[in-house]
């Protein structure tokens, strides 16, 4: 039987793929906008007659029926990473949590410890050989697609084939519809003075010839802003996003000067606009590949000057980050930021860059703390931090002592809590 006639054979409506479900199945789809619609969609409208079906992703990006307080007994969410559809339902306990290292996750699903019965994913048309790109997201979708019983995608023309380990071929494929709606788009986060000048100093230590890893969000993204007079950069990140591509653009990045796959881009997830997905399309330079690849600490950390940026919501005086909470209350997930933070302490002349405003609340509460809110979810701990990055400065804390980390992480505060702070580590023998 030929491609096209296999392909033919599965192809149906949504609701023939969610007929393959059973009660108890655990469905595992990727991050944020490879997420099909039109199979979440006809799962929501079919989910009373389920029994105990959860459906588990790093980031949802819509609000689908089926995340439902009233219908939890029925199909449930499981967050790996908390957004703005899912946040509620984790604050209120009907949405479930699973904590876990971004890099891991393939290998909690290989060992079993998170289940994969099912795989909903978006998918890019079949090419000649039978094979679809799971080009928005191959994080930990590669791994659940190995184990899972039944595989469906929603095959979408605006998808980008990109090149990589995020193939399924028509074989391994259960089921899969057609839909043209364009991808969803998201634009860059807003940049104030505040990001800026957080920006300007992470971007002055950023040499030419460095690979970069940028988190989401609009410090980062004001970071990527002001390195568009660099030269030799490198791409080595879990999100590709529009700021990277304006770096492209700019012609800042060549990716030659990398240790680890010298001419390559590389990426697990996209995250942007359709700007971005057509410039993914069969790019040679651009390769997306599962999570424990990109993330791996030791793998990454393989690029010399490996610049990670990522940021926090609030840090003690030693350095420990709380980036996932609001004391107990959830607001994020861990995803990649540990395990960048530790790549770039492996990488040789690497810098692993904890950005924040000094400040929230119209300057009326420091992010900065004598210690972290009770309850607060430690994402990066004392021992991996280095440089630590306010609108007032630099803190480099790797190697200090804990005096050493308290004097650095108040000068780099707000000055009208600079003295509170003081005393606040007097107490605590710091100073």
């Amino acid at each position: 039987m030929s491609f096209q006639d296999l392909y033919q054979k599965k192809r149906g409506t949504a609701e023939d793929a969610v007929n393959l479900i059973k009660d108890g199945d655990f469905i595992v789809v990727p991050t944020a906008v490879a997420e099909p619609p039109a199979l979440l969609t006809a799962l929501s409208e079919q989910r009373l007659r389920f029994r105990d079906v959860k459906v588990a992703q790093i980031l949802a990006v819509r609000k689908y029926g089926y995340i439902d307080p009233e219908t939890v007994d029925h199909v449930r969410h499981v967050a790996f990473f908390y957004g703005a559809t899912t946040r509620p339902g984790g604050l209120n306990g009907w949405v479930d949590f699973i904590p876990s290292y971004f890099s891991e996750m393939p290998s909690l699903i290989e060992r079993g410890q998170i289940a994969a019965d099912v795989v909903f994913s978006m998918a890019s048309p079949m090419d000649q050989h039978g094979y679809f790109s799971l080009s928005l997201g191959a994080d930990y979708t590669m791994a659940a697609v190995a184990k899972a019983r039944v595989i469906a995608l929603e095959v979408n023309p605006n998808v980008p084939f990109a090149n990589g380990n995020c193939l399924v071929h028509i074989s391994q494929v259960s089921a899969l519809i057609e839909r043209d709606e364009p991808i969803m788009e998201v634009g860059l986060p807003k940049i104030g003075p505040v990001q800026q000048a957080i920006g300007k100093y992470v971007a002055d230590m950023i040499d030419d010839g460095s690979t970069l890893q940028i988190g989401y969000g609009g410090i980062p993204d004001a970071v990527v802003m002001q390195l568009t007079a660099k030269h030799d950069l490198g791409i080595h990140t879990e999100m590709i996003g529009d700021g990277i591509l304006t770096l492209i653009e700019s012609g800042a990045v060549t990716n030659r000067k990398k240790n680890y796959l010298p001419g390559k881009m590389v990426a697990t997830f996209a995250l942007g606009s359709k700007k971005l997905y057509q410039f993914m399309d069969r790019n040679p330079a651009l390769e997306i590949h599962p999570v424990d690849f990109t993330n791996d600490p030791y793998l990454a950390g393989k690029n010399d000057k490996l610049m990670a940026i990522n940021a926090t919501l609030q840090i003690d005086l030693l350095g420990q980050c709380g980036s996932e909470s609001l004391g107990h209350v959830p607001y994020s997930g861990t995803g990649g930021q540990a395990d960048f933070v530790r790549a770039a302490n492996r990488s040789r002349g690497g810098k692993a860059f904890i950005v924040l405003p000094a400040t929230a609340k119209d300057d009326s509460i420091t992010r900065i703390v004598p210690t972290l809110t009770p309850g607060t979810h430690v994402s990066t701990s004392k021992n991996d931090i280095n440089y630590v990055v306010t609108e007032f400065g630099v803190a480099q804390l790797r190697g200090k002592t804990g005096k050493q980390r308290a004097q650095e992480m108040i000068s780099i505060a707000h000055p009208s809590f600079r003295a509170e702070l003081t005393e606040a580590a007097k107490k605590m023998n710091l100073l």
